[in-house]
């Protein structure tokens, strides 16, 4: 009970600042989500053991978040493609210093930067693909949010009534797939719902997206799941009251940001 207060508010908080964020204005979609691939890539090398130096860190910090923030204002047609110029220019020179810095295992340390670049900053900057370049009318960059938190909740709730053959035991001992087929089934009902208020996309194509997102979300939790496990922790950070770091919050959305985007993309080559 002591901590569900800070919970519900920190969840109530951080849903309204998503929605703000998409819905609201384009500067404040690549500003809050610019500060949170920076804080992403800051948990990561919290989560990783980075070994690198202050300045090798805050390089991949900044770096990052340059990288979505450039994407962002590119997919809105703020910029041009040389927006990405600096990004690679920094990277560069964080390699270089690779040569100067010395760490047990260099190598490791431009790995782990570069895989939290794909994995954070990069596959999260395919959201404002889908922010910038479909309808705006269904707001598809919100509804991946949404259909992740309907399926978390539903897939919590049924998972703990109902849940007794874990879907993935290795890596997250508490997931069922009585949770996963419930998450599934509440969300593309949701999903059915939403198409007849939202035309734009035909009721099929709504059921895909709801799949897609529900698939890949629960593939992304797991994966953060297991970079947790390798490492021993159990939240990416704590800068969430109640609910862990940002990293655990938005594993889900960075996995599936990917695949929804491609199944926009083969819409609208269809289209």
């Amino acid at each position: 009970m002591k901590n569900l207060i800070p919970r519900t508010l920190t969840g109530i908080l951080f849903v309204a600042l998503i929605v703000a964020a998409i819905c609201l204005h384009p500067f404040l979609f690549a500003g809050v989500f610019g500060v949170a691939t920076a804080l992403l890539i800051r948990e990561f090398y919290a989560l990783t053991k980075f070994e690198g130096s202050a300045w090798q860190r805050l390089t991949g910090i900044i770096g990052g978040a340059y990288l979505f923030i450039s994407a962002c204002l590119y997919a809105g047609g703020y910029v041009g493609r040389e927006a990405f110029l600096p990004y690679i220019v920094i990277m560069l020179i964080y390699v270089a210093s690779g040569l100067y810095i010395r760490t047990s295992n260099p190598v490791a340390q431009w790995c782990k930067t570069f895989f939290a670049h794909f994995y954070c900053a990069g596959s999260l900057s395919l959201l404002c693909f889908i922010h910038y370049t479909m309808s705006p009318e269904y707001v598809p960059a919100l509804m991946v949010f949404i259909f992740i938190w309907i399926n978390d909740t539903s897939a919590f709730l049924i998972g703990s009534w109902k849940g007794k053959r874990r879907l993935f035991p290795r890596i997250s001992p508490l997931k069922s797939w009585e949770g996963f087929v419930g998450g599934f089934v509440v969300t593309v009902a949701a999903a059915m719902v939403l198409s007849y208020f939202f035309r734009e996309l035909t009721w099929y194509y709504w059921l895909l997206f709801a799949a897609i997102t529900v698939v890949s979300g629960t593939f992304g939790d797991l994966i953060e799941s297991l970079i947790k496990r390798t490492y021993g922790a159990k939240d990416s950070g704590n800068i969430l009251p109640g609910h862990g770091g940002m990293l655990d919050r938005l594993d889900s959305v960075i996995f599936a940001s990917p695949f929804v985007y491609v199944f926009f993309e083969i819409i609208a080559t269809r289209n």
